[in-house]
């Protein structure tokens, strides 16, 4: 397959810059698969889809706010993207005046951490020590990091009065398990009152846990969709997660790419039980679902993993002519976007 075979125009204005003014009233797509039809509704009205015995699998990794700015001893700016942590410190991706020297001390966010530049690892990422073990770093960034918005969400580098709003919003209701740099963003539409509506209708969900890493954003450069080299994400997938799923009376919903992945990733391994570990399953049109039966996700980025991944549950075809009625219409595109739900 080539690659620009899932490319497709999108207007810049529908990229959407903030969150819909309550979760829930984000317009819904609705892709029917079998009847082959589009009907246009808002988030809430997911409730009219999900029949009693559905099983919704959301994926319950919390965004880890670690987005930082900083300065040199100097006074030149620095801004960081912590990436993960390791045995020297934090992986990071920098933004900087100038080349940093090895041991050189970087205030972030006031004066509220610092942390010394370890040089570059193998792969040629930043790491930054802050002296201080994972937990501790946790705590500290939920006080005073920002929220790691993809790049293609707009905000100033100094003084951001949309900082507060988007550490709640750039993260889902039931999120428990701190470790993503990215948003499972199908998820950002629920309210904790929707998830009650939904039991109340039989509607059962469990959850799995992706750490969602920022190659799930990264468009495939490759010229042939074959020889992408697929990024890899942990997944921790629990014995309830499995027996949920196993004992589902109706469809396997998976809110979100990454819980579908995670899924999957089970499925093709295993014959149960529970799992956790490194997946880079690349799924792509051809590609036989095992136990997802429908999605709720949002609007992805042309040529990306995640667009094959639709069209491999929807057909390209389907997918890209959903895609143009959505421009028609108006959707609004990516993380802080609109929803779309699969059946």
């Amino acid at each position: 397959m080539r690659t620009d075979d899932f490319d497709f125009h999108l207007p810049r204005d529908l990229i959407a810059q903030h969150p819909s003014a309550v979760r829930d009233e984000s317009r819904l797509f609705v892709l029917d698969r079998q009847a082959d039809t589009f009907e246009h509704r808002v988030f809430r009205d997911v409730v009219e889809y999900l029949r009693p015995g559905d099983l919704l699998v959301l994926n319950d990794t919390k965004v880890v706010p670690a987005r930082l700015m900083g300065h040199r001893s100097t006074g030149g700016r620095v801004e960081a993207l912590l990436i993960e942590p390791g045995a020297d410190g934090w992986t990071a991706m920098l933004k900087c005046r100038g080349r940093l020297l090895e041991g050189e001390t970087v205030v972030f966010e006031g004066g509220v951490l610092e942390a010394a530049y370890r040089g570059r690892d193998a792969t040629g990422k930043a790491v930054l020590d802050f002296g201080m073990t994972t937990a501790e770093m946790f705590v500290k960034l939920d006080e005073a990091g920002r929220a790691p918005l993809p790049p293609y969400i707009k905000r100033p580098r100094g003084d951001d009065p949309d900082q507060a709003r988007d550490k709640e919003r750039y993260q889902t209701v039931y999120a428990t398990a701190p470790g993503a740099v990215a948003a499972p963003t199908a998820g950002l539409h629920f309210t904790r009152d929707l998830l009650g509506r939904l039991a109340e209708r039989g509607v059962g969900h469990t959850t799995v846990t992706l750490h969602v890493g920022l190659g799930t954003f990264k468009p495939v450069t490759a010229d042939r969709v074959e020889d992408h080299d697929m990024h890899a994400e942990w997944f921790e997938f629990s014995e309830a997660a499995s027996r949920a799923i196993e004992e589902a009376a109706g469809r396997v919903v998976c809110v979100g790419t990454t819980a579908a992945r995670v899924v999957e990733t089970v499925a093709a391994r295993t014959r149960g039980g529970a799992a956790s570990g490194w997946t880079d399953i690349f799924i792509t049109p051809g590609y036989t679902f095992r136990r997802v039966d429908a999605l709720l996700t949002n609007f992805h980025l042309p040529r990306s993993t995640l667009l094959m991944l639709v069209s491999a549950l929807a057909g390209r075809e389907r997918i890209l002519a959903a895609y143009e009625e959505a421009v028609r219409m108006g959707y609004r595109f990516y993380s802080y976007g609109d929803a779309m739900l699969i059946v």
